[in-house]
């Protein structure tokens, strides 16, 4: 925070000597502030000043394309490849800022990060299957997992991410014979809502959990720390809502637990959608996603319904079929061949 100080004073000694008055940089300074996100900015000022410390130890006095090569390059036998450009971003950021460089004009900085990211391949979370999701919620004993269960049927049911959950509140939630959930808080900065309908016995338990709440509780966030059938007043936190997956998984006996992260919930969401033939775009529009095709896994399942496409010759494309009846002209059957998913509109005029 000093050498932020140090920036400041900088803008302050040049914009004076260019007669703006004191109110201007003060408030230029506090505009400026405000330019990092603020949950993060704690790590960006780490990477900028370490940055600026390795500058220092090399007798460093201006911030070409050669300088951050060499400190980027000497970062790449230490960092994995997406741990190298949040760093990259990060330092980026910052250099614009408080230096009035900009780092991403230069390209051979550039194309150097590209290629150390040649051949990585991400972690990514295991999904959790419709399958193992029923066959949990059917199965566990309530009185050890119902908040584990709400916290499942609402993480999937609305892509929630760890904080979203986190943070959701009691007001956030209408009854209405399905559950209309509001996310006024997310990444996007864009509010988005979903439903849980009464499927099986979701309500049900959603009900139940709330039914537990102490009347005592000051405080409005919906998950409360659960044990031997109670409810706590003490909210539940992020490292116990983040384990979430991982505890379905042990309690299913799946393999590789830990491999169920916090984002377990959000990709098996879009999987599940993928899976039964919904659109890549109402996927982002349901889930608040700018970029979803990341979190659609590539399950068996998708897989064999391609298959049945390409090989056996079977689509998934809207059929219409129209068939008239009347009073003297009433058929005893319509036969349909080879069709899943069928609806059926039925038309009466009297």
């Amino acid at each position: 925070m000093c050498r932020i100080a140090h920036h400041y004073k900088n803008i302050y000694t040049c914009t004076m000597n260019n007669c703006e008055s004191e109110e201007i940089v003060e408030a230029a300074n506090i505009a400026i502030s405000n330019l990092l996100p603020t949950k993060s900015r704690s790590l960006y000022d780490i990477a900028y000043n370490r940055f600026k410390k390795w500058c220092a130890e090399k007798n460093v006095q201006v911030y070409s394309e050669n300088v951050l090569l060499a400190y980027f390059s000497e970062n790449a036998k230490n960092y994995k490849s997406s741990t190298l450009w949040a760093q990259y971003s990060m330092v980026k950021s910052c250099l614009i800022i408080y230096d009035n460089i900009d780092i991403s004009k230069f390209p051979k900085l550039i194309a150097f990060l590209k290629r150390t990211g040649d051949g990585y391949q991400a972690k990514k979370s295991k999904i959790l299957t419709k399958s193992e999701i029923d066959r949990f919620l059917s199965s566990a004993d309530d009185k050890e997992f119902l908040m584990i269960k709400v916290g499942l049927i609402l993480g999937i049911a609305g892509a929630c991410g760890t904080d979203e959950l986190v943070n959701l509140t009691v007001d956030d939630i209408e009854d209405v014979g399905s559950l209309i959930v509001k996310i006024p808080n997310t990444k996007t900065k864009i509010p988005r809502i979903f439903v849980v309908t009464d499927v099986g016995n979701m309500l049900e338990l959603f009900r139940k959990y709330l039914s537990l709440r102490p009347p005592h509780v000051k405080h409005k966030r919906l998950f409360l720390y659960y044990k031997a059938g109670k409810c706590s007043s003490q909210p539940v936190g992020k490292n116990t809502m983040v384990k979430i997956p991982s505890v379905v998984a042990s309690y299913l006996k799946l393999p590789d637990v830990a491999c169920y992260t916090g984002h377990c919930l959000r990709r098996s969401l879009a999987t599940l959608l993928a899976d039964a033939g919904v659109d890549i775009t109402t996927i982002k529009r349901h889930a608040g996603w700018t970029v979803a095709e990341g979190y659609v896994e590539n399950s068996i399942e998708n897989k064999t319904k391609i298959a049945n496409q390409v090989l056996v010759g079977t689509t998934t494309s809207a059929i219409t079929k129209t068939v008239n009846v009347s009073e003297s002209n009433i058929p005893s059957n319509i036969n349909f061949e080879n069709c899943t998913n069928v609806t059926f509109n039925l038309n009466v005029n009297k």
